[in-house]
């Protein structure tokens, strides 16, 4: 990853039983996970982003090593891809990019606007305000607000490239899953990736390659029928280079054993981690989660992630009036990066409040003020 992204950020999200369709002549994958499942899916969707947010107020490097949020919004977001290929390509890809461009529109708009008031005049490149097939240019001026799109971009790539992926992967899971580490070791030690969009995109896409796929073994059954010898090991193989990368390379990246600034060391990492924690899906028991906050988290998961960094910014100049009042002044920890995570979380659910019903139209739902039925899923 470029070094333009914080957290999980440069690093913020993402099932149902459908009838088979045939996937040409391949071996047939394995029967999909439970739909009770769900509920360990959702929750670790709604940790993932409560980490991104935690990144963006505290900035603490070893958060990317305690919860890898970017793999493992990628990893549930490959399994879902996967089950949802189990319908023809065309209308599961349709779906998907319709899911998620009227939210990034929606939230845009406002970007966009806000740019173009404080002096911001974009080239052709606004083309990519439409469709993130690229980084969207921007102001320096919001940086912090349309950095985030970054795994948008990626996201939105996996899912293009899905279909012919998830033919690859079945050819021979486990050989296709190990060889793509690959691309992210050559990108480190061989072929310097060109500046730019390009090079962000595929630096991106090799980082967060094996957890996509792994979300393709954890659907198809790879993952569940393996002795657990055969995947503590490797993962945990995995976690020590990527771990001991992190830390011998720091000057290389700016001093900090961030994973989040250090591409390779993100995706072993990532690897190792995820893979762990979809092989304990296993023993996690078949039902859905109860919380409502959970449920409110996986179906506005676009919505907080990317409303999530304008709600920090807004944050700073409301507590900054709260200085004014003397109560506020006396009694509240105004100078505590606490208070300021809490009062984002505030706007954060505001967003969702106003906002959310967004995700509603794209995903052909009636819209709803806060909702609390079953879980949608991100680009689900």
């Amino acid at each position: 990853m470029g070094a333009h992204r914080k957290g999980a950020v440069r690093a913020v999200t993402a099932v149902h039983p459908e009838p088979v369709a045939p996937t040409g002549p391949v071996a047939p994958a394995a029967p999909a996970a439970p739909a009770g499942r769900d509920g360990y899916f959702d929750v670790l969707r709604a940790v993932a982003l409560v980490r991104v947010v935690a990144y963006h107020v505290f900035g603490w490097a070893w958060a990317s090593l305690v919860f890898p949020s970017m793999g493992v919004m990628f990893g549930l977001a490959g399994t879902l891809m996967a089950r949802s290929l189990r319908r023809p390509a065309l209308t599961v890809v349709r779906g998907r990019v319709r899911r998620l461009l009227p939210p990034f529109w929606f939230w845009g708009f406002f970007v966009v606007t806000a740019m173009l008031v404080h002096g911001w005049m974009p080239g052709w490149r606004i083309v990519y305000w439409i469709v993130p097939l690229g980084d969207p240019p921007g102001s320096a001026w919001a940086e912090q607000a349309w950095d985030i799109v970054w795994y948008l971009r990626t996201y939105l790539w996996f899912v293009l490239l899905s279909p012919l992926l998830l033919r690859v992967f079945r050819l021979s899971p486990l050989v296709v899953l190990a060889l793509s580490l690959v691309p992210v070791v050559l990108l480190t030690y061989g072929w310097q990736p060109p500046e730019g969009r390009l090079g962000s995109a595929l630096t991106d896409l090799a980082t967060f390659l094996f957890c996509w796929l792994l979300g393709f073994a954890h659907h198809d059954g790879v993952l569940a029928r393996l002795r657990p010898l055969a995947v503590v090991l490797p993962s945990l193989a995995a976690l020590a280079h990527g771990g001991w990368y992190a830390l011998a390379h720091r000057s290389a990246y700016g001093g900090t054993y961030d994973l989040d600034d250090n591409p390779l060391a993100q995706a072993f990492w990532s690897a190792g981690f995820v893979t762990l924690l979809l092989y304990a899906g296993k023993w996690v028991p078949d039902r859905p989660s109860r919380s409502r906050l959970v449920a409110v988290f996986n179906a506005r998961a676009v919505t907080v992630y990317l409303w999530h960094e304008l709600a920090l910014i807004l944050a700073v100049p409301l507590i900054d009036r709260f200085w004014e009042v003397p109560a506020f002044a006396a009694y509240l920890p105004l100078e505590s990066q606490w208070f300021l995570f809490a009062v984002g979380w505030l706007l954060i659910a505001g967003f969702v409040l106003a906002c959310g019903w967004v995700e509603d139209v794209a995903a052909r739902r009636k819209p709803t003020l806060l909702p609390g039925g079953r879980a949608a899923r991100m680009g689900g």
